[in-house]
């Protein structure tokens, strides 16, 4: 619900997250990241900077690669869905006591640790 507020694919987000981590990168450096054909990415990169989120730039150091980077609308876009999703898991936790939220955060690293391990 939050993405489609505004109007932005689950694909667009990811994308603008990673493109921001990373100060921007090739299509094909994207693709990658994101596990998807470069076919995709393009098409997903057409979409996306015809909205105005992102823009492709020739490397100054290599006129064949094209960079994609992130635009100051899809910096703000990122920054009000994030702020959005903070203010929906706050409103979700609020019944739960200190304890509860301890322990929850607590799962909550194991899991992620054990996740980051897998894929490193």
């Amino acid at each position: 619900m939050i993405l489609k507020d505004y109007n932005l694919t689950a694909p667009q987000f990811t994308a603008l997250q990673i493109l921001i981590n990373s100060g921007g990168m090739t299509i094909s450096e994207l693709s990658q990241e994101m596990d998807l054909a470069c076919s995709t990415i393009t098409d997903l990169i057409d979409r996306m900077e015809k909205s105005e989120l992102v823009k492709r730039t020739r490397d100054d150091k290599d006129k064949r690669v094209v960079r994609v980077t992130t635009l100051e609308k899809g910096t703000e876009v990122l920054n009000k869905v994030m702020e959005r999703r903070v203010q929906f898991l706050d409103n979700k936790l609020e019944d739960l006591s200190i304890e509860e939220k301890e322990n929850l955060m607590n799962a909550l690293e194991k899991l992620y640790k054990n996740m980051s391990e897998e894929y490193n």
